[in-house]
């Protein structure tokens, strides 16, 4: 399989894929769930747990059915790559299982579960720079220098056809789907999975719909697919670094505006909420990136259309920021309260003030005490509550016993 030979994959060559990456990738579960079908209004909504791959991603896919089609030569040489996480896990994991070395280029600020998962698989491991970028271009010089084969994450022929045998996996076992909601980054999983299922559909003599999904804060498609062609976006923060791609993959971007029908974005308290529903509701640990399809369906992005699948594409989430992220998806759901209460500057208020809110079976996690903040009056004293509680009906309830107790309130955002 080749670019030259094959612009866009056909659905013998997603096939062909399986056959290969199949030799160490798992059949992931695919999951249901009934609370988010009852909340888009379908009969079914899947989940194809790619988090519980083999290191953690669905890039294992594309990463060893590339490196699978290296000749001898090829091989002998080795393969570099450059990735602030999944993409190296993937890549040091094909080099381990098919006997290449490989050297991996990552940011200094990585986090360090990515770090040692990659230098566990065997690859050597070189930070260099602070941005995605600054590895990429080492990786490209290493290649040059030394002859190693660049293994880019998305925008590859057999990338592409490695990643698409997720949605022949899928509608294996659920050939029913008309809905794919799929994450995308630079556009390899979803180029994949589109052209796979529309190809495989339309050989059944079925249809089906991909609705894209991409963070708000990175999303270059809504914009390079309304002028036709791939073009830059400035990126600004995102917790869902794992598809924050400031350009469309080329091949990628051919075959997206062929086979995707829509791409919608979503912020990242949205993808919060994402990863708090799976945490709760499917007890599944997700990346944000690997989210953002259920959190297009909590935000009501998704329309009924039938049995609908997302991908949750991958688990590797640092636990430092799934500490945060877990605050932030409580905050989005109106479940984790933040206000400030003036009181009057004598013995018992806070006590009193704690009692109001365990009447209303709200509990206080974090209490914060001070006498100079902007504002107070001199016989006034500032306490910051932090409170759990269990909706937006039960926060308002809250806060009106607060206020009817006399006191002044002022709520804060997270």
């Amino acid at each position: 399989m080749t670019t030259t030979t094959h612009p866009h994959p056909t659905l013998a060559d997603f096939q062909t894929a399986r056959g290969v990456v199949s030799r160490v990738v798992q059949s992931t579960p695919l999951e249901t769930s009934r609370y988010l079908a009852e909340l888009i209004g379908v009969p079914q909504v899947y989940l194809k747990c790619e988090n519980l791959q083999r290191t953690g991603s669905y890039k294992i896919r594309g990463a060893y059915n590339r490196m699978a089609q290296l000749t001898p030569e090829e091989k002998a040489r080795g393969v570099v790559a450059a990735s602030a996480g999944n993409h190296a896990q993937g890549v040091a994991f094909a080099a381990r299982e098919l006997g290449i070395a490989a050297t991996i280029f990552m940011p200094l600020g990585v986090a360090l579960p990515k770090l040692q998962a990659t230098r566990n698989y065997g690859a050597e491991v070189v930070l260099r720079g602070h941005t995605v970028e600054e590895p990429l271009r080492a990786a490209a010089e290493f290649a040059e220098a030394t002859g190693a084969v660049l293994i880019p994450p998305f925008d590859h022929f057999d990338v592409v056809a490695g990643q698409g045998t997720l949605a022949l996996e899928m509608l294996d076992e659920a050939p029913e789907i008309e809905t794919f909601v799929v994450p995308i980054g630079g556009g390899g999983l979803i180029a994949g999975v589109a052209a796979a299922a529309k190809l495989r559909a339309r050989a059944d003599g079925r249809s089906v719909r991909i609705i894209g999904v991409q963070a708000e804060n990175a999303a270059a498609y809504p914009p390079s697919l309304a002028a036709g062609k791939p073009l830059d976006v400035t990126i600004t923060p995102t917790i869902a670094d794992g598809i924050a791609v400031s350009r469309p993959g080329r091949l990628n971007f051919e075959i997206i505006r062929e086979y995707v029908d829509e791409v919608v974005t979503i912020s990242d308290d949205d993808i919060a909420r994402g990863i708090l529903v799976l945490l709760e509701r499917a007890k599944l640990v997700v990346e944000p990136a690997g989210a953002v399809g259920v959190a297009a369906m909590l935000a009501g992005l998704i329309p009924a259309n039938g049995p609908t699948a997302t991908i949750l594409s991958g688990g590797n989430i640092d636990p430092m920021l799934m500490q945060r992220v877990i605050s932030h998806g409580l905050a989005a759901s109106d479940r984790y309260l933040k206000l400030r209460v003036m009181l009057p500057d004598r013995p018992g208020q806070l006590a009193r003030t704690a009692e109001i809110v365990s009447e209303a079976n709200a509990n206080v996690v974090e209490v914060q005490h001070t006498r100079h903040g902007s504002g107070l009056q001199i016989s006034e004293v500032e306490l910051e509550l932090h409170i759990e509680t269990r909706g937006p009906e039960h926060r308002d309830q809250v806060v009106e016993r607060l206020r009817g107790a006399g006191y002044r309130i002022r709520l804060e955002g997270l």
